[in-house]
């Protein structure tokens, strides 16, 4: 049977990508990405030739029968995303699930990811966190958030910049305008930024300055139940 390698990619600069994840690339005999254009950009630059499938969100429930058939056969078949490690709100759950169900080996390889430069960079606490990733546009959106305004963990969003404005007015509402805020653009780009604050500390910084890149915004942690007694007592 083949291997499965789950291969990160630069979130930014392409100097990023380990020597392992070159390795892998140059050896597999397919390469799955969500944009063959954009992947054929990374594979042009370290000079790797080798064939591409288009692989998203679209078409990964019915191109899973036919990938376990290769890997099955004993091809080795390596996935990628635009940017980052596959699988972290990318697609590539579902053939991984498959392959473990079926007995096939999986690789995930360390490396990129844009979620743990931006959680550090925030000066949050790292011991305990929750990553979220995109919260839904409709439905449970209002009981994602709910559960933000209360839980005690640092917390790790995703968001574009056409939404992020309008993240920062619904955390307003449920967290309040003293808890911080922490939004990282453009990880390992020429413009990267991080800019922390309240909500309304970014809400006035997008308004004024139109936000540009993906981001990652990461939200400090609800005081404990404890520490607001203090507070309350004090």
């Amino acid at each position: 049977m083949g291997i499965l390698y789950i291969v990160p990619t630069p979130v930014g600069n392409l100097e990023d990508i380990t020597l392992r994840a070159l390795k892998v690339l140059q050896e597999v005999d397919l390469i799955l990405c969500e944009d063959t254009r954009q992947s054929k950009k990374l594979l042009d630059h370290f000079k790797i030739s080798k064939q591409l499938m288009a692989y998203h969100k679209f078409n990964e429930y019915k191109s899973v029968e036919s990938l376990m058939d290769r890997l099955r056969t004993g091809a080795n078949i390596a996935m990628v995303s635009d940017g980052g490690t596959p699988g972290i709100s990318d697609p590539g759950h579902i053939l991984v699930k498959a392959c473990v169900e079926g007995g096939i080996t999986v690789q995930t390889l360390p490396g990129a990811t844009a979620f743990v430069p931006a959680l550090i960079n925030s000066g949050f606490a790292t011991d305990e966190f929750v990553f979220i990733g995109f919260l839904p546009h409709k439905k449970g959106r209002q009981t994602a958030l709910k559960k933000i305004a209360l839980d005690e963990r640092t917390q790790i969003l995703y968001e574009s910049p056409y939404r992020v404005v309008k993240l920062m007015e619904e955390l307003k509402l449920h967290i309040g305008t003293e808890r911080l805020i922490s939004a990282s653009r453009e990880i390992s780009k020429m413009f990267e930024e991080t800019v922390r604050g309240t909500a309304d500390d970014l809400i006035q910084r997008f308004t004024t300055k139109e936000p540009k890149g993906e981001f990652v915004v990461i939200i400090d942690a609800a005081p404990s139940k404890k520490k607001k007694a203090k507070e309350e007592e004090g």
